[in-house]
């Protein structure tokens, strides 16, 4: 006959001994088994504890949502199980196997005798792909710089309160670091949100202007070399102007657009592609409202508003706009419509610098199997290979033409004032977006999201990065804190490497 397992909980201070002693005398305790409840331990004083994720107690057991699939499964009510981040994720793998012990009891219903049929083991290992001193940097390097745009006089609007980052492998998808912090402004304390990189969403301007440059190309509307008017601004009839930061010329090439962030080029893809007759202050003759999918279809094969793959249990994939106008698709065009998350742009220009494979961002490097030893890794079970989600669907000459824009927005373009002193390859795009906030219906302040993505080296890219930080305030003096966070990273990046290979000479 065989009796279900009960647990002795050390939650009342029981010692080795004291429940050694129990253990010892359990053929005196019909019935009864003692096993020793767990913990989880974090290393490295909560430090991307958001992605970890949460287990549940032994009281609270599995889910009552979700008892039906557990149960089938083979767990019990009391089992403790993965509720949020990567313990949910991996809970098939993190979950040890129970000792099952066969009792033997005699005619009165007495045991008179046990034997273990089924040998107990602890879960799997994950070992993950984050680099926990880069981590560390860039935890340190976020809540400092928001620290100081929340104490700039110009950023700090009484709406500032977040900073996100994301740091990759470009041509494996491993994830390297993730960071966001927020300020609780009723608390007056900085929060480590982590999660905010994967579950928030803003509209991060100029950015996303790689992915519109090569669906023009793509789609055959411009081509390279193709030069537009940028002389003036653009208007609808019905809207208000729309220009570029600053008038950039009459007739301007693809790769200057870029390198100087022309919002009325893009502007001019996103009028070609919709086939429209366009005339100062006149409405958008012959629109084609199909060219909204059409270009989103584009946006998506990047990962911009769809899920990237991450290895969690949720992500958000953005708000796409409903409000399908003319001049919202305009907007669209250059990064102030749809919104994304700060892990759909990382995996966006991870896209552009590894030639157009849109990969799989993750964060599990290899599952191993429990080791006999303390202090020691077990075998390998399973190692993540690469999977590449999609190739996007454009010509690598198209793609190589982005890639050149990208290196001159930072060596003469408009990341280069900021960018100038730093000795490593850096491309990538700058990213301004307005954001205005409205209170019951009423406009009640302008802000702006300040967004960078980019990735280094220029050749063979072997980390890319992406930086949001919504609603700061707007004006001359801005504190740049997406450049500097940026610069932060990519110094962090080559420091931490030039020592690991110091090490490995050692």
């Amino acid at each position: 006959m065989s009796y279900p397992p009960h647990i002795v909980v050390n939650e009342g201070g029981i010692t080795d001994e004291e429940y050694a002693k129990v253990a010892e005398h359990l053929h005196d305790l019909p019935n009864i088994d003692a096993t020793i409840d767990w913990e989880r331990d974090n290393n490295y004083e909560g430090t991307l504890s958001a992605f970890i994720g949460s287990i549940t107690s032994s009281e609270e057991g599995i889910p009552r949502e979700n008892s039906d699939y557990y149960l089938a499964n083979g767990y019990t009510w009391n089992d403790r199980v993965g509720t949020s981040g990567l313990e949910q994720q991996y809970e098939h793998v993190l979950r040890g196997r129970k000792e099952k012990v066969q009792y033997t009891t005699n005619n009165d219903g007495e045991v008179v005798g046990s034997e273990v049929v089924v040998e107990g083991q602890r879960g799997k290992d994950l070992i993950l792909t984050v680099d926990m001193e880069l981590q560390q940097q860039v935890d340190k390097i976020v809540e400092e710089e928001l620290r100081t745009a929340i104490n700039h006089p110009v950023n700090n609007n009484g709406y500032l309160e977040d900073a996100m980052a994301v740091v990759m492998n470009p041509q494996t998808g491993e994830i390297l670091a993730m960071s966001a912090i927020r300020y609780d402004r009723e608390n007056k304390e900085y929060v480590n949100n982590a999660y905010r990189t994967i579950y928030d969403a803003h509209a991060p301007g100029s950015a996303i202007k790689g992915a519109t440059m090569l669906a023009g190309y793509q789609s055959g509307v411009i081509d390279i070399g193709t030069r537009l008017d940028d002389g003036g601004v653009i208007k609808i009839k019905g809207t208000k102007e729309k220009s570029s930061w600053k008038n950039l010329g009459d007739n301007i090439s693809d790769l200057y657009a870029l390198e100087q962030s022309s919002n009325v080029y893009m502007m001019r893809i996103a009028i070609k592609m919709a086939g429209a007759t366009y005339r100062y202050n006149e409405p958008l003759y012959n629109f084609d409202y199909g060219a909204f999918g059409e270009l989103r279809n584009y946006f998506k094969q990047f990962g911009l508003g769809v899920e990237t793959g991450i290895d969690m249990p949720f992500e958000a994939t953005g708000v796409t706009g409903s409000n399908g106008l003319p001049g919202n698709f305009l907007d669209l065009s250059f990064g102030q419509f749809d919104t994304y998350t700060t892990m759909q742009l990382a995996q966006y220009v991870s896209t552009i610098a590894n030639g157009g494979y849109r990969i799989k961002p993750h964060l599990v490097k290899e599952i191993r199997e429990p080791s006999t030893e303390d202090g020691k890794l077990g075998s390998v079970l399973k190692t993540m290979e690469p999977e590449v989600i999609n190739r996007i669907e454009m010509d690598d000459k198209y793609i190589e033409r982005v890639q050149e824009g990208f290196r001159l927005v930072f060596t003469q373009g408009t990341a280069q004032r900021l960018w100038k002193d730093v000795p490593y390859e850096v491309a990538g795009k700058t990213g301004t977006a307005e954001n205005p906030q409205y209170k019951d219906g009423e406009l009640v302040a302008n802000t702006e999201n300040l967004s960078l993505v980019g990735y280094s080296p220029e050749e063979n890219p072997e980390v890319a990065f992406a930086v949001i930080v919504p609603k700061n305030g707007t004006g001359a003096g801005q504190y740049e804190i997406n450049h500097k966070i940026g610069k932060r990273i990519i110094e962090a990046y080559y420091e931490g490497k030039s020592a690991d290979e110091d090490n490995e000479e050692e």
